[in-house]
């Protein structure tokens, strides 16, 4: 989030915060692109459109903090909140960076370093469908129906801690309910589903209530507030059928290999039976 979304019309560009954030996306990138060409390079297959998908993610990230987005400065900020905390997170997930991170490196410290972080109680939490969606939904309510956004607009360093936290609590809930890189435990679709649901109904109802009445602290136009309210609404809704499908596709999956798996030891029958 930069404050030129926030005050249309003034000459302020984006701050250091935002820059940071910009240059971190790029190294990012440039991180994962050295991995995926590792493995091309030794012969292992890494699919094209997993580069694509996180330079797309990272290069979202990056033009919503320093870029010009459309509308008026609460519409703005609602296209911002929307790529950093749902659609962003969504191609940086699909990009499986834990699993290029653990074929790329050596064996060795480094890996067993990333398997033990992966597989550690905190982690385990933190990506635990259901806590995942209390972090993503409660941080948005409490964000948009208190004063905390109208104080980010004057506070820089509590702008730049609200933006991380959209896009961790993002990323945190996509690999929740996704659940494509190597985790310790695996949750079932249904659990991940029932997250995926609460967090859908949370987001339509907050953004009814913004459509209804503007941010405490706040007095955005009647037209950019509505608009902004159903940019979340509408906007929301695809990023959430897209997790639906991926969700479904790995329900899919699973349940086609386990079926395999029975079929292959399912003793044959007796000759006459």
């Amino acid at each position: 989030m930069i404050l030129a979304h926030i005050h249309p019309g003034t000459a302020a560009g984006p701050g250091p915060w935002e820059i940071a954030s910009a240059v971190g996306a790029l190294l990012a990138v440039v991180a994962y692109g050295l991995a995926a060409g590792r493995l091309w390079r030794r012969g292992d297959a890494w699919p094209w459109w997993r580069p694509v998908f996180f330079t797309t993610g990272c290069g979202s990230v990056a033009w919503a903090g320093t870029g010009p987005l459309p509308g008026g400065p609460f519409t703005a900020h609602m296209a911002e909140h929307l790529i950093l905390g749902m659609a962003a997170p969504l191609l940086l997930v699909l990009a499986r960076p834990l699993t290029l991170a653990l074929r790329a490196s050596p064996p060795g410290a480094v890996r067993r370093g990333l398997l033990s972080l992966a597989h550690s109680r905190p982690a385990r939490l933190l990506v635990h469908p259901l806590l995942a969606a209390l972090l993503d939904a409660a941080g948005l309510w409490l964000l948009y129906r208190t004063g905390l956004y109208a104080h980010t607009h004057h506070r820089p360093l509590l702008h730049a801690v609200v933006h991380a936290h959209v896009l961790t609590a993002g990323l945190l809930f996509t690999f929740a309910v996704c659940q494509v890189d190597p985790v310790r435990r695996r949750r079932r679709p249904a659990l991940r589903g029932t997250a995926l649901l609460a967090v859908g109904v949370a987001h339509a109802v907050l953004a009814k209530t913004l459509y209804a009445a503007p941010p405490p602290g706040t007095a955005p136009t009647t037209a950019d507030l509505r608009t902004g309210a159903q940019v979340m609404y509408y906007g929301g809704d695809l990023v959430e059928v897209a997790l639906g499908a991926v969700l479904a596709a790995s329900w899919y999956r699973a349940t086609g290999r386990a079926w395999a798996r029975r079929r292959r030891h399912r003793p044959e029958p007796l000759p006459g039976q």
